[in-house]
């Protein structure tokens, strides 16, 4: 019966939805935490699309005879891919491989991310991938927004506590994940097989505790909580566990559950550390569900993202290497993948892009090959990843102010391209009267680029040092104002890294406020 209900839901399960043809509004009735100003919604709507359709596919779908045309037709096994890929971790059953590549069985999949900051990080993009491979398959997708588990704070892989979030913190993150999804998701949209963005506080405002205890806190066993992963960990510690931070699985279990029974979701798919969490729910459906043949619930777990020395690969001097360009622009995300060593490339171009197995293969060899350009393939990478987050005018972008900051470079500079990157490169503010005439010399120390004009002029002799890009042979060289790019900025380089931004103090009002927003960005 349950495993009847189960696919009932799911055949109805857009109108349930309230999905509309694109272009849409948010229904007016649609539930939102308390907190949650309404106009915000109307401001911001949320589109639910599919991601980039794969290029140079190599899965081509094996099509039916004539003579089968009535039988299922093979699509390409999302799993074997994903193995294929490095892409998978373990299965809770293996029964998901063979229900992946019939076209009668349509699997719908959720991944989950808490609000935990305004932006996703390159922690999240696995799972943002992996969802879309399923997607590509032909599968739905889900990406389901922890507005209330994050009120909460999942206890896996952290050795503390997380800090408790209050409503308008989690509000406001909860529009920048969803932004940031709906982002990466709307830049190639196929209507045909939309993804779905929902909240998981929607349900979870109307749950009673006595009610979830009676339904089904008595069915999760304290003996087999406790031995999960996450769990034995932190009891192990000094700091011990929280009964809040014990019950999370529960309420992930619960999530998966909700997500089964009501809207035909059958797989879920997290990062390794969520094995626990995951296994709560397929065992919590087992129980009080007791689905039939063919309504199984699976779980699915990638790797996590890991340097080939074991650390963890996601974070920079500056910090996390955020998805949203309001946190890190896509010139130093694309300049965080060009820098990925030679022992990590290849792995990172078959997890983190959609690239033929075939090309990448093309190009480890190679890397091996005599007359080897290095970086040909950090290049690729940093390429395939930076439009997949920010899109064509994100990479785009990011080509350009790398080309901007290459001394001898015959881009043309203008105001935006170097506002672009002024974020990137060490800056200063000069009066505009000091700097006119300036000799290049003296601007080279007063600006902290040089510690000494006898460095200046060493520099000169050996044909290392560049005004916006040209190098200056001459030590006679002075600043003229063709020289000081639309009126207000001029890019002074040091030999080929160390390179300074100079600006003129009328403009250095205007800077101030842009520091200060983001800031303010980072500081929220």
């Amino acid at each position: 019966m349950a495993a009847t209900a189960a696919r009932t839901v799911l055949c109805s399960s857009q109108s349930h939805l309230k999905l509309l043809p694109f272009p849409f509004s948010l229904s007016l009735s649609t539930k939102f935490p308390p907190s949650l100003n309404p106009n915000i919604v109307k401001k911001n709507p949320i589109f639910f699309s599919s991601l980039p359709p794969v290029r140079c596919l190599q899965y081509a779908t094996q099509q039916a005879s004539t003579t089968q045309t009535q039988e299922a037709i093979r699509r390409p096994n999302v799993v074997d891919i994903l193995e294929e890929r490095g892409l998978l971790e373990s299965l809770t059953s293996d029964n998901l491989r063979s229900a992946s590549s019939t076209s009668n069985s349509t699997l719908k999949v959720y991944c989950g991310f808490d609000p935990t900051a305004e932006s996703l990080h390159l922690g999240n993009l696995l799972g943002i991938i992996v969802l879309s491979w399923f997607q590509r398959c032909g599968h739905k997708a889900v990406a389901l927004i922890g507005g209330a588990t994050a009120r909460i704070g999942d206890p896996s892989g952290k050795s503390l506590e997380r800090p408790e979030l209050d409503a308008n913190t989690l509000e406001k993150n909860t529009f920048g994940i969803s932004n940031t999804l709906t982002r990466m998701f709307n830049m190639n949209m196929n209507l045909n097989n939309p993804i779905v963005v929902m909240n998981n506080y929607d349900w979870w405002e109307e749950v009673r505790l006595l009610d979830f205890l009676k339904q089904v806190g008595r069915y999760a066993r304290v003996g087999t909580m406790i031995a999960k992963e996450s769990v034995k960990k932190r009891l192990e510690s000094e700091q011990g566990m929280s009964y809040t931070e014990f019950t999370y699985q529960l309420l992930q279990g619960y999530d998966f559950l909700y997500l089964f029974r009501n809207e035909g979701v059958n797989v879920q798919i997290g990062g390794s550390d969520q094995w626990g969490n995951i296994t709560a729910g397929t065992e919590l459906i087992r129980k009080i569900l007791q689905p039939g043949d063919g309504a199984e619930a699976y779980g699915l777990t990638f790797p996590l993202l890991l340097k080939s020395d074991g650390t963890k690969f996601g974070k920079s001097e500056d910090g996390a290497i955020w998805l949203s360009p309001s946190f890190l622009s896509p010139y130093k995300f694309y300049q965080y993948f060009f820098s990925v060593p030679d022992a990590d490339v290849i792995r990172f171009l078959k997890i983190l892009t959609f690239l033929d197995l075939d090309e990448i293969d093309e190009l480890e060899r190679g890397m091996k090959r005599p007359g080897y350009v290095p970086n040909t393939a950090q290049r690729r990478l940093a390429e395939e990843v930076t439009r997949f987050v920010h899109g064509e005018d994100g990479i785009s972008e990011a080509i350009k102010a790398t080309e901007a900051l290459r001394p001898g470079a015959e881009t043309k500079l203008d105001w935006k391209t170097i506002e672009g990157i002024a974020e990137d490169v060490p800056s200063c503010s000069l009066p505009y009267d000091e700097v006119l005439n300036l000799s290049l010399v003296d601007l080279s120390v007063s600006s902290g680029l040089l510690e000494s004009k006898s460095a200046a002029r060493r520099l000169l002799k050996q044909g290392g040092l560049y005004l916006n890009n040209s190098r200056v042979d001459g030590e006679s060289k002075r600043i003229e104002p063709q020289d000081i790019v639309d009126g207000k900025v001029l890019l002074l380089s040091a030999g080929k890294k160390n390179k300074y931004c100079a600006q003129s103090r009328r403009f250095a009002y205007m800077v101030q406020l842009a520091a200060e927003h983001m800031a303010q960005v980072h500081m929220d």
